[in-house]
């Protein structure tokens, strides 16, 4: 009774595992040692099954026999799906060779009178050894697999090698192979939760990975790496608590580049890229970690300044661009020269919303444009081409 018992609980949860495993090797991009442990844990419940309905005790031969032949191959495919999951990139054939002489071993003991304690002991061995290869994988390559579930399958494993030694005693000691299943099915449940654990760990993994992605993709400009203009929408909030603190105020530089259009229409779109990529680069190095660069169109790029006490700083950080921006870029040899028109307002003296602060930096950058580009102005102040240009008006209509 207890024997039927036994037999029963494990094949069912068994089976219960065959199907948990096959559903994970369905989803897409599952490690695919998922689909290998759904075929072992079938070969498990198939010997069980056998073992089950031959009845043991009245044709102990050929029970043994055909429990042993799909025990067999459950550890053989444990094994090749242990490879695949932990990615050790050992052959088949390293595997399914030991798997062949036990498979001649049983093809013996079916056609020829050995005891079956002696074929015991091989299959012990065979079973030992493979679970014992799974242990010391598992803690070798333990980096492989995401958390600390893989020491788990590796102490399951090696306390079923351990087990798997006793194997033989069955044959003496027939007290011994209910209690001896019981404690197998009981480690080898443990083996494979954990394996299942470390599949659906591997699993969220991804799908964090794949939403940090997607993530970046919706706050990055693909071309040069930098922000973009939602990122810019999301960040620029928290700029403003940081100047909130007392006597901090955010500045945004609007900056457009002069001559970017012919080296882009003269020298192509690859050779325009490059530069944009250069631009990009040139203003990481100019800026502070605590400062957002952001490219929101072709050749338009926004700088925002956070934690700024002094405004003799705007002068000192948009001379900075500037220098950077304007010296020689060189391209597969070729050197290009480019200028930067850049318009600056403030926080919260010029708008307390990202996009009113944009407008006014946007005018203050075109008033440099229309003195002659290549220059910065603060919105709202005069600029000494400004003054020489009024001067001019002035001269012109006295006259």
């Amino acid at each position: 009774m207890l024997f039927d018992i036994v037999h029963i609980s494990g094949i069912t949860l068994y089976f219960v595992f065959v199907i948990l495993f096959w559903w994970m090797s369905r989803v897409p991009r599952t490690n695919p040692g998922a689909g290998w442990w759904a075929c072992a844990l079938l070969g498990a419940a198939l010997a069980r099954l056998l073992l089950f309905a031959l009845d043991g005790a009245a044709a102990p031969r050929a029970a043994t026999l055909s429990y042993a032949t799909f025990i067999a191959l459950e550890k053989t495919l444990l094994v090749l799906g242990v490879i695949r999951f932990l990615k050790l990139g050992i052959g088949d054939r390293r595997v399914l060779w030991p798997a062949g002489l036990l498979a001649a071993w049983t093809g013996v003991a079916w056609l020829s009178a050995i005891p079956l304690w002696a074929y015991g002991i091989g299959l012990a061995a065979f079973n030992t050894a493979a679970l014992a290869f799974i242990a010391a994988c598992c803690l070798i390559r333990r980096r492989e697999a995401p958390g600390r579930l893989i020491h788990v399958t590796a102490l399951a494993s090696g306390a079923l090698a351990l087990h798997w030694t006793t194997f033989p005693l069955v044959f003496f000691f027939p007290g011994w192979g209910i209690a001896g299943f019981a404690i197998g099915t009981s480690l080898a449940l443990v083996q494979y939760l954990s394996l299942l654990a470390n599949v659906l760990l591997q699993f969220q993994h991804r799908l964090l990975d794949a939403e940090e992605r997607a993530l970046e993709l919706a706050y990055l400009d693909p071309l040069t790496g930098l922000n973009n203009q939602n990122y810019l929408n999301k960040l620029f909030e928290q700029a403003l608590l940081l100047a909130t603190r007392p006597h901090h105020f955010v500045a945004v530089f609007y900056i457009d580049l002069d001559n970017f259009k012919p080296i882009n229409d003269g020298a192509g779109h690859r050779t325009g890229d490059e530069v944009l990529k250069e631009v990009a680069r040139r203003l990481k190095e100019s800026t502070r970690s605590t400062d957002i660069n952001a490219r929101i169109g072709g050749d338009e790029f926004i700088v925002v300044a956070t934690q700024l006490e002094r405004e003799s700083q705007i002068d000192r950080i948009a001379r900075k661009l500037l220098d950077r921006l304007t010296a020689e870029i060189r391209i597969d040899g070729t050197a290009y020269s480019l200028g930067a028109s850049i318009g600056v307002s403030l926080y919260p003296a010029h708008g307390s919303t990202l996009p009113a602060l944009i407008e006014a930096a946007d005018k203050a950058m075109y008033r440099v444009k229309y003195n002659g580009k290549n220059g910065y102005a603060l919105h709202g102040r005069s600029t000494p081409r400004d003054a020489a240009r009024a001067a001019e008006t002035g001269s012109e209509a006295v006259r």
